[in-house]
This record gives structure tokens, sequence and C-alpha cells, in this order.
């Protein structure tokens, strides 16, 4: 497995973590929680790792209210709020890619992101995962 794929999956680890990690009111310290994951997985985040990690995680943060409304947009009959943690986490990431890694082609970003839903999400995640980020893909013109 290429450094890119072991990034998304850690990137996806460290999203799903913030969002069982919020407080009453909603809110998590990406800061404080984004230290305390990398600190817990210090073995996995290598030099080749760390960067592209990073760039993922803050970005999908910084960028998160654009993403969420894209993928509100372009989820048929699914609010962002009834997704599957993984699923939601893995497109967030994949989004993100689409609007800020033109070097990344789209189809790569939805292949590693349905082989990242396959792996941790559901029987039913590859697909759906595949059917949103084609529909952004196709209507965003990524």
């Amino acid at each position: 497995m290429g450094d890119r794929r072991k990034a998304r999956e850690l990137v996806l680890q460290a999203l799903f973590s913030f969002d069982m990690n919020k407080s009453d009111s909603g809110k998590f310290d990406s800061d404080q929680n984004l230290e305390a994951f990398c600190t817990n997985n210090e073995e996995k985040l290598t030099q080749g790792i760390k960067p592209f990690f990073m760039d993922l995680v803050n970005g999908v943060m910084e960028n998160r209210s654009q993403i969420d409304t894209l993928l509100n947009q372009y989820s048929k009959n699914w609010k962002i709020t009834r997704m599957p943690v993984v699923d939601r986490n893995i497109m967030r990431i994949a989004i993100f890619e689409f609007l800020k890694h033109a070097d990344i082609p789209p189809s790569v970003t939805i292949n590693e992101a349905v082989e990242i839903g396959k792996k941790y999400g559901t029987r039913d995640s590859g697909s759906f995962i595949h059917g949103v980020l084609d529909r952004i893909k196709l209507q965003e013109g990524f």
C-alpha cells in the first residue's frame, strides 16, 4: 500500500475520531484532537505519510463548510447527519482533493475513496461513495 493511501486511511481515522469526540455543544477543539491523534499514531505518521496527512486533515477541517455544502447538495435523499460517519468522512477527504489537489486525477480520488469505503464502511459504502462523488465530479466539472 502506498504512502498516500496510508495517509488517507489515517485522515479517515482522525476525522472519525473528531466526529465521535464532539462536546455536548456539538463542537470540538480540532487542534487539541489533532495533536492527540498525531501523538497516538506517531509511529504510523512517517516522513512519507505525515505531510500528505496534515494537508488533508487540515484542509478538510478548514474547508468543511464548503465541502459539506457540496456533499449535501449531491447526496440524493441523504442528509449529511444521517450518513454513516465513515462514508461522510471518506467523501469529505475526496471532495477536498477535488477542490484543492488538481494534481490528483478525479478518477484516482474516487477510486481511492471507494476502496477505503469498502475496507472501513458497510457493504453498500463503495457504491454510495462512488455515486455521490461521481455526481459531484460531473456537475462541478472536476
